[in-house]
């Protein structure tokens, strides 16, 4: 029997498939064909989480007090667990009790934050490209997105002269994030302090997204918004435990910053669910208790993939810029193809799955976004299996797909 009759909510319906939804469904696909897969597409780290982490989960386990319904708004050794690294990382004083929030994640939390903030015609600024839940919970909660078109010749940095300013005066909130995801930019201390000097003069919430903290090579260090003066009046800020401590599948990620509209999030979240597991937050405090070696091995792993990557692309005519941060890389797509053909093109030759850049919005059109999260072993044979394909950018005219046999 079908339901014909029951349609989904029109808010379902506007939006458009999620591309690592139907990622996972042509990977499954390939899978089924006998390609071994080199799944460079999500932003899914590799490798078990830090064994102290895992050694922690395992002892909280075993308490029966942490199997009960943990608070609302989390532990409180685990929120002071969250602000003594802000003290420790950026020298940011934060108040357990009202300035930190846990949440099952970062994008829960960026979606809900929407939930609770964005009313139906509410303008919204996000980057295009962008990280999916910075457009997709905005959208869901009604509002009406305008995007900020991303430039790689302004190094794919939001250029705040762009916004008109009858645009501004009506903006709610304005998302954005770096080190970003997928583009890999940076952007200097300098743009932190206009950005936050253009929220107040137009009273726009700031909400930025730090997920990619501690993942930077180089000698960079990443800025939090929270450094700058002022930034707290007007704004929070979002992390994750996902990517440095290899704990993506464990759901544990926190908010920071103005008190009222952390509260405000809380209050949907209390009705909504019911935290994190308390054995979780007990070994995320682990993860960012950990000594600096660690972070430091972390970074050393990705920095090697990056440039070996880099150098493997230059041999097939791409000439990739090095990022300074994330786990990614922003690679063009060859002259006459979309990103979407490009990346089916390579699954289906090669069996290396990449994910289109119009994915992250219209202004990703034209790129691919690379992960890092393969060794380099499995990095060499994806470019083996691109050579053995022709999948390059020609030496001669540079741009030209070129696919022999």
């Amino acid at each position: 029997m079908t339901l014909d009759w029951i349609s989904p909510a029109e808010r379902l319906q506007s939006l458009p498939p999620y591309v690592f939804a139907r990622l996972d469904e042509l990977k499954a696909r390939a899978r089924e064909q006998g390609l071994d897969l080199i799944d460079l597409g999500m932003g899914n780290p590799d490798g078990p989480a830090p064994q102290p982490v895992i050694d922690a989960a395992i002892a909280a386990l075993q308490n029966p007090a942490n199997h009960g319904y943990p608070p609302f708004e989390g532990t409180l050794s685990f929120r002071r667990a969250i602000t003594n690294w802000y003290g420790r990382r950026y020298d940011v004083d934060l108040d357990p009790d009202s300035e930190a929030l846990p949440l099952l994640g970062s994008k829960e939390g960026l979606t809900h934050l929407a939930f609770a903030y964005i009313n139906p015609g509410d303008v919204i600024l996000v980057p295009s490209p962008s990280y999916p839940p910075h457009f997709r919970g905005p959208a869901i909660a009604g509002g009406k997105i305008h995007p900020l078109i991303l430039k790689p010749e302004n190094d794919w940095v939001i250029d705040l002269g762009d916004i008109p300013d009858e645009v501004a005066q009506q903006a709610k909130i304005l998302y954005f994030n770096y080190p970003s995801n997928p583009t890999g930019a940076t952007a200097p201390r300098e743009f932190f302090k206009d950005i936050v000097a253009f929220a107040k003069k137009h009273e726009i919430l700031l909400v930025h997204d730090l997920c990619y903290a501690e993942l930077a090579f180089d000698g960079y260090q990443p800025t939090s918004l929270l450094e700058i003066p002022g930034a707290k009046e007007i704004g929070v800020e979002f992390h994750t435990l996902s990517k440095t401590y290899n704990m993506a599948g464990w759901r544990v990620g926190f908010v920071v910053g103005n008190q009222h509209i952390i509260q405000g999030l809380r209050t949907l979240k209390t009705n909504l669910d019911y935290g994190i597991f308390a054995a979780l937050q007990s070994a995320a405090e682990t993860a960012l208790q950990l000594p600096d070696v660690y972070v430091n091995q972390v970074c050393d792993r990705y920095r090697r993939r990056r440039d070996f990557l880099i150098e493997g692309f230059a041999e097939l005519g791409w000439t990739v810029p090095k990022p300074k941060a994330t786990m990614y890389l922003w690679v063009p797509c060859p002259e006459g193809m979309g990103s979407t053909d490009f990346a089916l093109s390579v699954l289906q030759q090669t069996g290396v799955v990449l994910t289109p850049g119009n994915a992250f919005g219209s202004a990703g059109e034209g790129y691919v976004r690379v992960s890092l999260i393969a060794e380099c072993d499995r990095l060499a044979e994806a470019l083996r299996r691109f050579k053995e394909a022709n999948i390059r950018y020609s030496s001669e005219n540079e741009g030209v797909f070129i696919k022999q046999g």
